[in-house]
């Protein structure tokens, strides 16, 4: 029998063995299932990190230049031309750097091929018959010019560029000349000048300096005759008794045809407006110069012909642009002051990308600067001879140079985000047509000189201002609603309450934001004024409710069981509304005088706008508030009962009990569920994208929108080219996003752990 039980008990023993060894192996696997699968979403993580950081690093990068050659032209200009000691006017380059052009003194516009050793390809040469060009002007965009003679004659003429597919495969680069019909513009030289078209009647412009020290303005004005047929008449005027003795180093007119800009030796610039072609009007001299007496030696357009850059004979450069000042009157005003280059400017050439430029100084320096941010990003190498022509390629992926040695100088370009630094991401910035720097985010426009503004600072702005604001609606009725249902509703309303409002996390935030913005929003500007009281109604009729409870019979109120009482404000919110609505209309009127979107604008100069703060609120609330009631409720739930018990014991009441005792033992829970909340806010995308009006504001005020970083990044990246700048501030805003949630979570726990070990040790 021993023997039986002594067996009986080593097949139970290890048998009991087993069942150890085989949990120990669970615990292993599971320990390890759990490390790989937290690694892994760390890795995932990570690598989402990495892969957003990785499309923004272009952002950053300096410019970069590459020689590609450098050749003497004397020898490739054609029979003749080195004998004649030609002139080169400028330089210009087709958008597949493939073939570039002079225009030089004898009126020839050559083209070559854009290689290492150039090609000379073919020569055109205007018609008109002179005994030679002393002057040369680039109009708008690298497609307009016109020369001008020793007769006082403006040749306009066009050059274009376009691509034909021979044998069905090569392509080839096609040149083109359009000449256009001379202009006698007076009967002496022309030293300097200014060309341009109207862009409605393609009528031409222009403002001549001639050699007796004359100023100029000639202009074609297309008139319709009595009987319907177009006539054109010329307006022609002398501005030289505006100068005041001061000789002329360059003329500019606008594209629109309707501002004359002009330089002086003595460091000045005049400013008329050509809106009546018959008398232009002086509208300012100003000192473009920051020293008195030196000269402008240079002005020239930015893209959009609305920004001038001024250069002088000290290399300062600067840029200007017209403001509005307090009176509505618009002026001339120097916006940025750039870097200088080492000598007198002599020669500016725009980008047809952006508001970049080149400049370069007698000393045959070339420097590459960026406007908006007022940088100079590159500079080329100098020591050789001035620069007779400079250009940009149509892209900006090129340089090409021609000094007055006729060496040929032709780079490559790589600076494919020019306008982007960190101050015109996040600072403030002076944009064309606006009266002070501002933060701008506007990221396309209606035409190919628009300037993208790229500042983030109104994105993180708005979505700070919608979390905030969401945040301070939420706050209390989750935590508060948190409170009631865990320490004063009986444990089977408790299970229904919950659950109810747990399903309100499971709404689609497009739902959400759809209805908000489509129904909700018009609904709340018809009843504002019944918004706004409610809350007193209510807090009123909930004291008189409880008042009329206390008065109730004990051997009454007692039958029901705890928290039942907290059911009869359905009944009394149900009235508050039914009595803010009757009221909504006769409040507006006595005290809004009828319109309270009226009343605030006059006395508050605050705009109401249909989608704004209030129902974004409203909307939002339906997903924060389950989140934060859900975790702050489990926090309370989870203090130990003895605590509520030994408060209860020594005399305190369920409400005392409560916010003294529970709720600070479970405060590391419920600030862990309102920073998670604002996490939920901070990264909320539809329900701001569609009940916000997703303007791009700063403003704090309750009644207008904003644009939150996620919102902005759901808009544009559908219309982002891939690669381009918008494309890649896009991701950089993803980043801001991850990285502000990332640290919220990460305070959030910090602070939870903290409270947690404070109180624990209070406990203790």
């Amino acid at each position: 029998m021993s023997s039986d039980k002594t067996d009986e008990l080593g097949i139970e023993e290890s048998s009991k063995q087993k069942q150890i060894r085989r949990r120990k192996l669970y615990d292993r696997l599971a320990r390890h299932v759990v490390f790989v699968g937290g690694a892994g979403i760390i890795f995932c993580i990570i690598a989402i990190l990495f892969f957003i950081g990785i499309e923004t690093v272009p952002l950053w990068k300096s410019p970069e230049k590459k020689l590609e050659s450098v050749s003497e032209m004397w020898d490739r200009l054609g029979p003749g031309a080195a004998a004649d000691k030609i002139r080169i006017f400028d330089v210009g380059v087709d958008e597949h750097r493939e073939q570039f052009f002079t225009v030089d003194s004898l009126g020839s516009v050559r083209f070559f091929t854009l290689k290492e050793e150039p090609e000379l390809l073919k020569t055109h040469t205007i018609s008109h018959k002179t005994a030679g060009y002393i002057s040369f002007y680039k109009a708008r965009s690298n497609t307009s010019y016109a020369i001008a003679d020793g007769e006082g004659r403006v040749v306009p003429f066009d050059v274009s560029f376009g691509v034909e597919f021979r044998e069905g495969t090569e392509r080839t680069v096609v040149s083109k000349v359009r000449e256009r019909e001379a202009l006698q513009i007076t009967g002496e030289p022309i030293e300097i000048f200014a060309y341009q078209r109207s862009p409605e009647t393609g009528a031409p412009v222009v403002a001549a300096y001639t050699a007796s020290g004359r100023l100029l303005t000639y202009a074609e004005v297309e008139e319709e005759g009595f009987l319907g047929e177009s006539e054109t008449e010329i307006f022609t005027a002398d501005l030289t008794g505006e100068l005041e003795g001061a000789a002329v180093t360059g003329v500019q007119i606008d594209s629109e045809t309707e501002n004359l800009y002009v330089s002086t030796e003595n460091g000045k610039l005049y400013h008329w407006s050509l809106s009546d072609p018959s008398s232009p009007e002086l509208k300012s001299t100003l000192a473009a110069t920051a020293n008195p007496g030196v000269a402008v030696t240079e002005i020239g357009f930015l893209l959009g012909h609305r920004s001038l850059i001024v250069g002088d004979a000290a290399g300062n450069v600067s840029v200007w642009f017209e403001t509005t000042g307090g009176g509505g009157e618009s002026k001339l005003t120097k916006i940025h002051v750039l870097p200088p280059l080492p000598a007198a400017v002599d020669r500016f050439s725009a980008s047809q990308r952006g508001r970049g430029f080149l400049a370069s100084d007698i000393s045959g320096n070339i420097s590459l600067y960026q406007a908006t941010s007022a940088t100079k990003q590159l500079d080329f190498p100098g020591g050789r001879a001035p620069y007779a022509g400079l250009t940009f390629s149509p892209k900006a992926n090129g340089v090409v140079a021609v000094d007055s040695d006729m060496v040929l100088s032709s780079y490559y370009l790589d600076n494919p985000h020019p306008e982007t630094n960190f101050r015109t991401l996040f600072g403030k910035i002076w944009y064309e047509g606006y009266d002070k720097p501002r933060y701008v985010w506007q990221s396309t426009g209606g035409t190919d000189e628009f300037e993208p503004k790229f500042s983030l600072t109104p994105l993180a702005y708005g979505t700070l201002k919608g979390a905030i604001y969401t945040m301070i609606l939420s706050i209390p009725l989750a935590v508060l609603a948190a409170i009631c249902v865990s320490q004063f509703l009986h444990p089977s309303i408790r299970n229904v309450v919950k659950p109810v409002i747990e399903v309100m996390a499971a709404l689609p935030s497009v739902v959400l934001g759809f209805l908000a913005g489509l129904w909700l929003a018009p609904l709340l500007e018809n009843i504002f004024v019944a918004i706004v009281v409610m809350p007193f109604i209510v807090i009123g009729l909930t004291l008189v409710m409880l008042f009329l409870w206390h008065r109730f019979p004990f051997s009454l109120s007692g039958r029901f069981r705890v928290g039942v009482e907290l059911f009869t404000l359905v009944g009394v919110i149900g009235i508050a509304a039914a009595l803010s609505l009757w009221l909504n209309g006769p409040l507006e009127s006595l005290i809004f005088a009828g319109d309270f979107k009226d009343w605030f604008f006059r006395l508050f100069d605050l705009r109401y706008d249909q989608r704004n703060m209030l129902v974004v609120g409203f909307a939002m609330g339906f997903t924060v508030i389950p989140i934060i009631f859900t975790i702050s409720e489990d926090a309370l739930s989870s203090v130990p009962g003895t605590l509520s018990a030994g408060s209860l014991a020594l005399g305190a009441n369920r409400w005392q009990t409560a916010m003294r005792i529970v709720v600070p033992a479970a405060s590391a829970g419920i600030f862990s569920a309102v920073m998670i909340g604002f996490g939920r806010a901070v990264g909320e995308t539809m329900i701001v994208l569609m009940a916000t009006g997703n303007t791009p504001v700063m403003d704090w005020s309750f009644f207008n929108g904003f644009r939150a970083l996620s919102a902005n990044i759901a808009v544009e990246l559908p219309e982002a080219p891939h690669g381009g700048t918008l494309y890649r501030v896009l991701f950089l805003t993803a980043i801001l996003l991850f990285v502000a949630t990332f640290l919220l979570n990460t305070l959030a726990e910090i602070l939870s752990q903290r409270l947690r070990r404070k109180y624990a040790q209070s406990d203790a």
